[in-house]
């Protein structure tokens, strides 16, 4: 494990030599410029310049260029590799804001460099001693739903927006009522005037306690309290007087600086939201792998993670998301795992349930939902039963076909899915 450096892999495009643009980015994210100076002695260089510590070339002569450069030629032939830099501690400290300005910062501006994207990142144990990591993880995210094993089966209040607080808690009943276990505020509602934030807080809260009390199940609600620190704040502690066990944050929106914070005040798992992240990863030569990515995120406090799903809606491929997922669950520090729970979602119904247990070989995931179940021909409530039918046929090994036969509930959400 890595005590004093910090290393970061990239996959390179360039125009040039790969070995003269590796020495590029790294002069530029430590003690470089474009031009030699003085007082970059040969040993400061040795004490803080970044080092490329491997470089293997992918493919040569490709005509292909992803970013514009002044200058560049029609049908300018490229080269691809994979790159790892690495630097010292003690350019920065432990400190993920800047971090992203060492891994990520100027690189992507660098003439030499038609195509970049970040891959991974490795971290020193200073990072897990600084920074609190998920408070809740696995382990209390079940712990709070009461979901002891097996997958969380969840949705999203759907209308995304339109219903105001009343509305939304009549919803969230006949979902309680059905069996449902996480229920979340959709990215877009937030706290507007047709919908204010306490006052659905309250409404729904009322329901899910008098149904707990009720039933001894307390589902479990994201509530979006993504905005300024003092706004998210007072929404934290409002759900929490309230009874509620789980916050939602925009990640892209609230920024890494916010997430951290939040990440320290909280009394209740944060279900981090990645809506935006297209525009950091969409293009395969551009931007950051999600691998990298969520890094940063566990380490300032996400508990769970969004991951996309299975045969989305959206553009991304399954292996792709398989590999998100299964980086949620891949321990970052020996002595702080970080782990979190991956939220599939995007699409999601009782069809993408067995090949997401194939993938995953877990339940540790939450499922999330919405067309699946509230577009259910029988209604919301068996929407949700007829994915807990799926997951509970795919963990036993009995095809979804084959529970069909005796759940029709099952059944009609197969065909809507067909």
């Amino acid at each position: 494990m890595l005590t004093d450096r910090i290393e970061a892999d990239y996959l390179l495009e360039t125009t040039g030599s790969p070995e003269k643009a590796a020495d590029v980015m790294a002069g530029e994210q430590s003690s470089g410029t474009f031009v030699a100076i003085p007082g970059e002695t040969p040993e400061l260089k040795e004490r803080s310049a970044a080092r490329v510590v491997h470089l293997t070339v992918l493919e040569e002569n490709v005509p292909v260029r992803s970013l514009p450069s002044p200058g560049a030629r029609p049908g300018e032939k490229v080269t691809r590799a994979k790159v790892t830099l690495s630097w010292p501690l003690a350019n920065l400290g432990p400190s993920l804001p800047n971090l992203l300005a060492t891994v990520a910062g100027n690189l992507f501006e660098l003439r030499q460099v038609s195509g970049l994207k970040l891959l991974d990142i490795r971290l020193p144990q200073a990072f897990a001693d600084r920074y609190p990591g998920p408070k809740f993880g696995i382990e209390g995210t079940r712990r709070l739903s009461g979901i002891a094993s097996g997958p969380l089966i969840g949705t999203i209040i759907k209308p995304s927006v339109g219903f105001d607080a009343a509305q939304t808690a009549a919803l969230v009943k006949e979902l309680c009522e059905a069996g449902i276990d996480f229920i979340k505020d959709d990215e877009l509602q937030a706290d507007g005037p047709a919908c204010p934030f306490d006052d659905r807080v309250r409404e729904v809260m009322k329901v899910i306690n008098t149904h707990a009390d009720r039933t001894g199940k307390k589902v479990m609600y994201a509530f979006n309290l993504t905005g300024d620190m003092d706004e998210m704040r007072h929404r934290h502690d409002l759900v929490l007087a309230q009874g509620g066990t789980c916050v939602m944050a925009s990640l892209n929106s609230v920024g890494l600086a916010g997430m951290i914070e939040l990440g320290r005040m909280t009394q209740l798992p944060i279900h981090a939201h990645r809506n935006g992240w297209g525009y950091l990863t969409r293009h395969p030569l551009l931007g950051w792998s999600y691998v990298a990515w969520q890094k940063i995120w566990r380490l300032a406090g996400a508990d769970h993670m969004h991951v996309n799903g299975i045969a989305n809606k959206f553009s991304e491929e399954d292996d792709s998301v398989m590999a998100s997922a299964l980086e949620c669950l891949t321990p970052m520090f020996p002595d702080k795992p970080c782990t979190v729970m991956p939220v599939f979602s995007s699409g999601q119904s009782a069809r993408q349930v067995p090949a997401t247990f194939a993938g995953l070989k877990s339940t540790d995931l939450i499922m999330t939902a919405g067309g699946g179940i509230m577009a259910h021909p029988d209604g919301p409530g068996a929407g949700v039963r007829s994915l807990r039918e799926a997951w509970d046929a795919t963990v036993a090994g009995v095809s979804l076909e084959e529970r069909a036969r005796t759940h029709p509930e099952l059944g009609r959400a197969l065909e809507m899915a067909a």
